[in-house]
């Protein structure tokens, strides 16, 4: 079974066009390399055969095998570093197969109706996403980043699948939204579109390295060849897509239809989950153990809250797809550690400075522990500006400081800036000897690129957000009230069991205005007790 030329010459014809125009840029390059040395080989020819005799034609003919010799020499160095640099992969958990023979079947029956080879292996990501990717490549061997039938020659590429789709999606829209990726294996094996491929692999490495000192020169001649075939690239990917949609759809196309509306709402319950909630967590230290688990939560949330969603909590009776996985709480644990280092850079392995935290706990062993940390840099803040202490750290010290009957809130001001000052003093004392330089360490070599999950912070919001932080923390201490976990709000301030959100625009009055009164109202209407000194870290 190969799967090759029928896809690509009835679902795409152009994709095998514009793969041979991206190896035509080849070729030309290649034939600019050698010219200097035809021309040489033709001058010397003509010298022995005695038809350029006489000046100028030994200076001409010696100065031309002396360009010759250095242009073969600096194109072989670039040849050898396109050839030779390891093209970018994708940080993922692998999924062996005795770790999942369901799915494994699930794919390779895919793979069978379309009449495409299966891919060689599966592996997981920590994003709404799926894809296929190549690691064949020898450098992939040499640095032992991949192994196994994967890595072998001419393998079929790898099926990278997003680790939320497993957990909210059921079996079969998971089938249905992988048949068009599976697909994809069959243009993969094409040689003129694997070799196009790889050529621009190797020109994308070959800039990477071009950035490391004394081979700067390697990255302009690869970045004009990559700018030469850039269109060509672009048009031969949506050309296989397009064969690989073609193909699928013979397979479930109707429910696909329906599966893709909850790769959406995937999508927007894990964006919310890793925003609102892990992020939290991990500027603590901490990781949440189980975040694909948690989307099923955040999706369920929000299917409540939503009415365009609420039909969706219907599917939970049928089958979930992590029951393809033998073990999915420890696959689960494994995605969501990649999750912290892809997206906040926390090291490879849990650590002292970096553990797990599972869901009963989250409350008080995060969000707790947040609002004191803040409630204590507030705090630290208002020493440094000389403001007097009272009986310790209490609510009322940071309202009479924030309060300003004129309304321009220059206090306001002054205390933001000071936070800004002690935050980022603290991030770049933790990235010298803290928690972070452990994860460059545990990182080392395998560094990943990040994806900061949210801009930096104005000094106003980290105002308001500490200032609702010893809020929270003195409601806890004077009040019946206690840390509580939102799926798709992150942490939460309950009072009697029930969440309380009317407190941010209580807080914004007094950090934008300076009028205190709506927050000492609900304050009183809780029962917090504003002069209390309150339980720093």
């Amino acid at each position: 079974m190969s799967g090759t030329g029928s896809i690509v010459e009835g679902g795409a014809p152009s994709a095998r066009s514009r793969a041979l125009a991206v190896l035509r840029v080849r070729s030309r390059a290649l034939a600019l390399g050698v010219l200097p040395a035809a021309l040489a080989v033709v001058l010397v020819s003509a010298r022995m055969t005695g038809r350029l005799a006489g000046d100028p034609w030994p200076a001409v003919t010696l100065a031309v095998c002396a360009v010759a010799v250095l242009v073969l020499l600096v194109g072989g160095v670039f040849a050898a570093v396109v050839l030779r640099a390891s093209p970018a992969v994708t940080p993922t958990v692998p999924l062996p197969e005795s770790a999942a023979p369901d799915l494994y079947r699930l794919v390779r029956d895919l793979a069978d109706r379309m009449d495409v080879p299966a891919p060689s292996a599966i592996a997981l990501t920590p994003d709404c996403d799926s894809w296929l990717e190549d690691r064949t490549h020898a450098a992939h061997r040499r640095a032992g980043i991949s192994g196994g039938r994967e890595a072998e020659p001419g393998a079929a590429p790898v099926l990278v699948i997003g680790s939320p789709f497993l957990w909210w999606m059921r079996v079969a829209e998971l089938r249905a939204v992988l048949a068009p990726v599976v697909a994809g294996t069959g243009p993969s094996a094409h040689p003129d579109i694997a070799d196009a491929r790889g050529f621009v692999r190797g020109l994308d490495a070959a800039v990477d390295v071009g950035g490391r000192p004394g081979l700067g020169w390697i990255g302009r001649p690869a970045r004009l060849l990559l700018r030469l075939c850039q269109e060509d690239a672009a048009e031969m990917e949506r050309g296989v897509a397009a064969a690989a949609s073609d193909r699928a759809q013979g397979v479930d196309y109707g429910l696909r239809i329906v599966a893709q509306e909850q790769v959406g709402l995937a999508y927007a319950g894990w964006d919310r989950l890793l925003t609102r909630v892990a992020l939290p967590a991990w500027r603590m230290g901490r990781w949440p153990a189980h975040l694909d688990a948690g989307v099923v939560s955040a999706l369920t949330e929000l299917s409540r809250r939503d009415r365009l969603a609420e039909n969706f909590t219907s599917r939970l009776g049928e089958r979930p797809a992590c029951d393809l996985l033998e073990r999915p709480g420890v696959i689960d644990e494994a995605a969501s550690l990649l999750a912290a280092r892809l997206f906040h850079g926390g090291p490879a392995e849990a650590g002292p400075d970096w553990s797990p935290v599972d869901w009963a706990a989250y409350p008080e062993e995060v969000v707790d522990r947040k609002w004191r940390a803040e409630a204590t840099r507030l705090h630290e803040a208002l020493d440094a500006l000389a403001v007097p202490a009272g009986p310790g750290p209490t609510l009322d010290r940071v309202l009479g400081y924030l309060t300003d009957a004129a309304g321009e809130c220059a206090a306001g001001e002054a205390l933001a800036g000071r936070l800004s000052g002690d935050l980022a003093r603290e991030e770049r004392s933790a990235g010298a000897g803290g928690a972070d330089a452990g994860a460059a360490v545990a990182r080392g070599a395998d560094a990943v690129p990040l994806f900061p999950l949210q801009p930096p912070r104005s000094g106003r919001d980290l105002l308001a957000d500490h200032v609702t932080a010893m809020v929270c923390a003195a409601a806890v201490d004077s009040a019946d009230a206690a840390p509580g976990l939102d799926w798709l709000d992150g942490p939460v301030l309950l009072v009697a069991g029930e969440r309380r959100a009317d407190l941010a625009p209580r807080v914004l009055s007094l950090v934008e205005d300076g009028d205190p009164e709506p927050l000492r109202d609900w304050l009183a209407e809780l029962g917090v007790r504003p002069e209390k000194p309150v339980r720093l870290v």
